[in-house]
């Protein structure tokens, strides 16, 4: 077998080597993004600033918002139109902790621009706000056309009674048909039901406040 004989294989198992590490590094590369797109979290964003011109409120305990087990988890849900009795979760976005625990820290950040916040564990006598999620998922009238939804049920109580409760709905129309425009429609019905609440309580009479 002559030199060059040699030499002419062995160049080319270097180029057989050298394009199956290029392959694989091409492959690991749209795997890791992949992977990355797969995995979406969202939260609810930044808070948009109170008004101004709200009245200020008494000292209030905003205890931790509660939801039934169909939305105890991260999943971003979503329902088509006419099957009202079945949601879906979207597959690769989820948010970043459950719509009660985001809810939370909204309705919180929103009402501390007007009352001084306090947890339920403060022991400290004030006036209790006790919220319970019953939806919060992107609605579709059309194949094209959803909105986020959020409704909830405020209770109010002071001395260890109940001084108004209310149901409350917020909707926001979605930008887009999906995960993403879901998040955002959400957001904007979160806003539009801490601002909701935030004027309910505003029109409450409290105990040992003029």
């Amino acid at each position: 077998m002559s030199r060059q004989a040699t030499s002419s294989r062995s160049l080319q198992r270097l180029c057989c080597a050298a394009l199956a590490a290029l392959a694989i590094g091409s492959l690991a590369a749209c795997a890791g993004r992949s992977a990355a797109l797969s995995d979406i979290r969202y939260d609810l964003g930044p808070q948009q600033e109170a008004a101004s011109a709200s009245a200020s409120l008494p000292p209030l305990k905003v205890l931790e918002v509660s939801a039934p087990p169909t939305l105890d988890h991260d999943g971003i849900l979503y329902r088509l139109n006419g099957d009202s009795q079945r949601s879906g979760r979207y597959a690769e976005s989820r948010w970043t902790m459950s719509p009660a625990r985001l809810l939370t820290q909204r309705l919180r950040t929103a009402l501390a621009a007007r009352a001084t916040v306090l947890s339920g564990a403060d022991a400290v006598p004030a006036p209790m706000l006790k919220v319970e999620l019953t939806e919060f998922e992107q609605v579709f009238d059309t194949s094209t056309q959803s909105a986020g939804v959020l409704a909830a049920r405020a209770t109010l109580m002071q001395g260890g009674k109940v001084i108004a409760q209310r149901s409350f709905v917020a909707r926001a129309p979605a930008s887009t048909p999906d995960a993403a425009g879901g998040v955002a429609a959400l957001r904007a019905a979160s806003d539009d039901f801490a601002g909701q609440i935030g004027a309910w309580l505003g029109a409450q009479a409290f105990a040992g406040t003029p």
